[in-house]
């Protein structure tokens, strides 16, 4: 017998479903109908093929909500909304968030310290695509859109990556230039560090800053972060910044 589950989801007022089956037929056939689904494994289908399928359960009375509706989300191209702070919202970046990073970055202050965009407009949007499937799907974190909660306005960026010939994850984070002076860096970072402490269960994280970058230099000192040595990346010079988990 098929087993076949329907679970209701709420994302902000909209209401779908997450279809759960133990089925690979039942399963393919609801996933090129467009529907949500998880796989329900357990002994008697471990011969059946479920490759291509992101998630996967073995116990199904025993879901969390946070788990169903993260699901739901990836499965219907959705972001995450990763945390909320007093003023901004935290959420994954999605391809109709390029229009802003473009107004963003193109103030000089903020390519002066960090690479600019993509020169075409659909490439950063691939790009943004293929960091959903890459970094958020496979690793669960990223660097993530920073949203004004107040006008829905996007304002910048903040999260979690890794840097090629270092092993601790790395805090960035970019606040466009009409929303700056304005404490939502620290108060974006602050919330970011957090969640990297208590969810994703980082011990410790760095951040690479150019020394001429001064507001970002005090910032990371704000932020309990120590300056541990100086370090060579390409042909840049940055200070390497450390904080570890408060106990």
């Amino acid at each position: 017998m098929v087993y076949l589950k329907e679970i209701e989801v709420d994302t902000e007022g909209q209401r779908g479903v997450l279809y759960l089956t133990d089925d690979a037929g039942t399963a393919r056939g609801l996933r090129e109908a467009g529907e949500a689904v998880l796989i329900y494994l357990h002994p008697g289908n471990r011969d059946q093929d479920f490759s291509g399928f992101l998630f996967a359960v073995e116990d199904p009375e025993d879901l969390e909500p946070e788990y169903i509706e993260r699901a739901y989300r990836r499965l219907k191209g959705l972001p995450w909304n990763i945390l909320r702070t007093a003023r901004c919202l935290i959420r994954e970046t999605v391809p109709e968030d390029v229009e802003s990073f473009y107004q963003i970055y193109s103030h000089p202050a903020i390519t002066e310290y960090m690479e600019g965009l993509y020169p075409e407009v659909e490439e950063e949007r691939q790009y943004v695509r293929d960091y959903i499937e890459k970094v958020y799907t496979f690793f669960g974190f990223g660097v993530w859109t920073v949203v004004e909660r107040e006008s829905g306005a996007v304002i910048g960026r903040a999260g979690f990556s890794y840097r090629e010939g270092f092993d601790e994850p790395e805090l960035g984070f970019i606040i466009g230039v009409p929303w700056q002076r304005r404490g939502y860096a620290e108060e974006v970072c602050r919330a970011v560090l957090a969640y990297g402490w208590s969810a994703l269960e980082f011990r410790q994280v760095q951040a690479l800053v150019e020394p001429e970058n001064i507001p970002s230099v005090r910032l990371c000192e704000k932020l309990g972060f120590r300056k541990a040595e100086v370090v060579d990346v390409g042909k840049k010079e940055y200070y390497c910044f450390v904080v570890r988990k408060p106990y």
